[in-house]
């Protein structure tokens, strides 16, 4: 789970809203992908998915509106 602590750490400039909805799409992806290879996760999607960010290996990317 999202803990109040880990949604403070990954924030830096963007809204927590931000940071729970990368999260939460990180996390459907790794679900699918281990649906797809017939995988088994110990872990829960979202756990790997706080997990990679911590590491960095994902990153939220915020769009700007032109409008």
């Amino acid at each position: 789970m999202l803990a109040p602590n880990d949604i403070e750490e990954l924030k830096g400039e963007n809204s927590r809203y931000a940071v729970v909805v990368g999260v939460a799409k990180r996390a459907r992806q790794i679900a699918e992908e281990a649906q797809d290879d017939k995988e088994i996760l110990v872990e829960k999607p979202v756990s790997l998915a706080i997990q990679d960010f911590r590491a960095g290996d994902c990153s939220l990317l915020m769009l700007d509106d032109e409008d």
